[in-house]
């Protein structure tokens, strides 16, 4: 599906509770698979929304690299800001922004540290370039300047250089965001627009509910 076709469809497209699958994380994989067929640039991108010890809130775009039952899943240095910032509040949210398809999909809800067996599947999948400048980079640390960089990679190229497999870092791992609510908001004319939430009861299942625009 082109991206003209995808905005096309979108301008016809609806969303009542009986379009919606059995179960969030089903109806949100559906949705990230026909952004990816209509053409969407980096179709799981997600904005990641946390707030520090202060209260300060920040954002910036992070890869979904999993959708289940239990939540999902994104990887990142754990000695970055964004690690800092869940570890201490251990809540977060993220967006889908799917603009094209005039879609997009909220996720609140609590984290957890994936287990280093998930990591290490994971990390076994990654170019042995992002491997590493997982390594090299000190994420988040102020650097002197490009060229300091640069030369960790290097030194960090050279260290692993007779090892076949770069093993996984001690600071480096995924986030499991394990959803309380999972708001999917689909854009209608005269700003009429569809917004259905999956929201978690008290017993672990979830209700819907229909939001005003």
């Amino acid at each position: 599906m082109s991206l003209d076709r995808a905005e096309r469809v979108a301008h016809q497209a609806s969303l009542d509770v009986a379009d919606l699958a059995t179960s969030w994380h089903i109806q949100l994989s559906e949705w990230l698979s026909e952004a990816t067929e209509a053409g969407l640039p980096e179709p799981n991108g997600m904005v990641l929304a946390t707030v520090n010890t202060e209260g300060e809130p920040s954002t910036r775009s992070v890869l979904c690299k999993g959708i289940d039952s239990r939540g999902i899943v994104f990887f990142t240095n754990y000695t970055s800001a964004k690690s800092r910032d869940l570890r201490s509040s251990r809540r977060a949210s993220v967006t889908f922004p799917w603009f094209a398809l005039h879609r997009q999909v909220n996720v609140r809800g609590t984290v957890d540290a994936v287990s280093r067996e998930e990591t290490a599947a994971y990390w076994a999948t990654r170019p042995r370039g992002s491997q590493l400048g997982a390594w090299a980079s000190p994420q988040s640390a102020v650097m002197s300047g490009r060229r300091a960089l640069e030369d960790a990679f290097e030194a960090t190229r050279r260290r692993f250089a007779d090892l076949e497999a770069v093993p996984v870092p001690p600071h480096w791992g995924g986030w499991l965001l394990r959803p309380e609510r999972v708001e999917f908001w689909q854009g209608r004319p005269d700003r009429m627009h569809d917004r259905l939430a999956f929201v978690r009861n008290q017993d672990q299942s979830f209700k819907v509910q229909r939001l005003a625009p």
